[in-house]
């Protein structure tokens, strides 16, 4: 309990950060797994990556607004050019999402070969800063979510295929500065594998309360054990994510499979 009490300025903020995520990842998660595209957040967050270490290889400051429209901006060349190859060659999607995904990992590395520090600035980008985020990154973050959601939950119909991949990588885009790449990819796909065989109307509940419950308890094991906390909180949500899926049984639910995927598609 000491430690908890010690830790909890820095725990807040990290929390705060946590739910920023989980409000848009949660319900974007359920539509890339409808879609068939789950790797799609990890090769989005490497270009928008890219376009950090590229803009900090030139000498621009990381937290810079120069540096966060560097990011959106490959991040939007990534999405743009995933929406003409779905179009174009749906069959072949996720493999060539997969190829994005590579050749965005290796000019990261490329890029920093020669930094004394790349080894370290490639490490908080895939396991993130979460307990050092900043109150203008929270603002920040707060205020495109807030705009997502509205978008998301009003005009998501009207998006379309370029709509949805724009508003996917905005939002990778920022939360991957926030958590990292691998804590984005837990909250976008967790939630919604262990939500797929309960009803449509309960998912996106019974992912949030998930994913919210896991930023806690990962960020309390976190503390307690002294234990880096990206990674302790991905195993929380994959235990918990795994009792979730195992706690729904019983023949109606898996009836329901393939209408709750329907209903996602169409959202």
């Amino acid at each position: 309990m000491n430690a908890l009490a010690e830790n909890f300025s820095i725990l807040w903020p990290a929390l705060l950060a946590g739910l920023i995520v989980l409000a848009t990842h949660v319900p974007l998660g359920q539509q890339v797994l409808a879609r068939g595209i789950v790797f799609i957040d990890l090769a989005i967050a490497q270009v928008a990556g890219v376009g950090v270490i590229a803009a900090h290889y030139f000498g621009l400051e990381l937290q810079g607004w120069v540096t966060q429209v560097a990011a959106v901006s490959a991040a939007l060349l990534a999405a743009l050019l995933l929406t003409w190859t779905e179009r174009k060659r749906p069959e072949v999607q996720e493999a060539l999402i997969g190829v994005l995904f590579v050749l965005a990992s290796t000019a990261q590395i490329l890029l920093l070969a020669n930094d004394p520090h790349g080894g370290e600035d490639l490490k908080d980008l895939l396991a993130g800063q979460i307990l050092w985020v900043t109150p203008a990154q929270l603002l920040r973050a707060a205020v495109l979510t807030a705009l997502v959601l509205l978008a998301w939950f009003r005009a998501r119909e009207r998006l379309g295929r370029t709509g949805f991949y724009v508003l996917f990588a905005v939002t990778v885009t920022v939360s991957v500065q926030l958590v990292g790449v691998y804590l984005v990819f837990t909250t976008l796909i967790v939630p919604a594998i262990a939500t797929y065989r309960y009803a449509a109307r309960r998912q996106l509940a019974i992912g949030y309360v998930l994913a919210a419950v896991s930023y806690v308890v990962g960020l309390v094991i976190s503390a307690l054990s002294d234990l880096p906390s990206s990674p302790v909180i991905v195993w929380a949500m994959a235990v918990l994510g795994m009792l979730v899926l195992l706690a729904q049984r019983g023949g109606s639910a898996n009836g329901n499979v393939s209408d709750n995927a329907n209903t996602n598609a169409r959202g």
